[in-house]
């Protein structure tokens, strides 16, 4: 099997752990990383937007990059490191960093600050892909960086790069992601978005889903039944879980805060703190939290 087809099924974006006083908490981390770990899941992915990339230094990214890969070596997993630098040069760098140090895929979040043209994100993507030789899956997530791209533009990209992989993050996705596979056939494309799409992803030909990590069974449990061709079972658990995605969903700070309030109630890390700006949870949220634990038995 390829480095690109490993990558497939469950793959959840790590959440960042703060004390209270919001510094990195190493010792939950460590302790999320070896949960995530024994789930099943087919791989993780740590700096996405799940994990509050934005809020981290460049020490403390450095240093969690480390952990990460020390924690999860030798396991049957892939793992894989975001670059998301505005800055193609320091992208470049990033990227040759991750693969230098053991990363077994990047996944790239095109630049949008002051809003680059197409063909200057063209170039960074294409400058990151041709700076290492492991899977890089290319983001397109235009409700968070405002940058539309056509699926002509992207299959483009598929045909030049054949280790480049495809997150399809357009809400919704799945009329695109249709288009994109007609005009590249063997791109490969996994989805994000907290599992909205994730069993229409599925049918349409994508491969695997991103989603946030505090109730990564569930769609570990989803996948597994799709696989063995139980599509009424996914179907069930799938719709059983849309109502709490759909509404956390709605943005992504509040879903960030969601999936970290879940992880401290579950017991997995000590405090559910999020770096500001963040999401302020309501009462209501907070007994929707514990309704939701209660139903998919989620513990330890």
């Amino acid at each position: 099997m390829s480095s690109v087809a490993m990558i497939q099924g469950v793959n959840p974006i790590v959440a960042m752990p703060f004390t209270a006083q919001g510094e990195v908490d190493f010792t939950s981390f460590r302790r999320l990383v070896a949960h995530l770990s024994g789930l099943g899941v087919n791989g993780l992915t740590l700096f996405g937007i799940a994990s509050e990339f934005p809020k981290l230094d460049d020490g403390e990214r450095l240093q969690l990059a480390e952990i990460y890969l020390d924690e999860l070596s030798g396991k049957r997993l892939f793992r894989a490191l975001s670059i998301t630098d505005h800055s193609t040069d320091l992208a470049v760098r990033r990227a040759r960093l991750y693969q230098s140090m053991g990363a077994d895929a990047l996944m790239l979040l095109p630049p949008f600050f002051l809003q680059p043209s197409l063909a200057a994100v063209q170039a960074h993507i294409s400058a990151v892909l041709e700076a290492v030789t492991i899977p890089v899956m290319v983001q397109y997530a235009p409700g968070e960086t405002g940058f539309p791209v056509t699926p002509h533009q992207l299959a483009e990209v598929a045909k030049r790069y054949p280790h480049a992989v495809f997150k399809i993050e357009c809400n919704p996705p799945v009329d695109y992601t249709r288009e994109f596979l007609q005009q590249a056939p063997d791109a490969h494309v996994l989805n994000g978005y907290a599992g909205l799409y994730m069993l229409h992803m599925l049918d349409v030909g994508g491969k695997g889903v991103m989603p946030g990590c505090s109730f990564s069974e569930i769609y570990v449990r989803i996948y597994r039944h799709w696989l063995a061709g139980e599509h009424q079972q996914a179907v069930q658990l799938h719709n059983a879980l849309l109502p709490y995605i759909q509404r956390w969903m709605q943005h992504c700070e509040y879903i960030i805060q969601i999936e970290k309030t879940i992880l401290q109630r579950r017991g997995i890390i000590a405090d559910d703190y999020c770096r500001k700006p963040g999401w302020q949870l309501a009462d209501e949220d907070l007994k929707t939290i514990d309704s939701f634990i209660s139903q998919f038995n989620l513990s330890v």
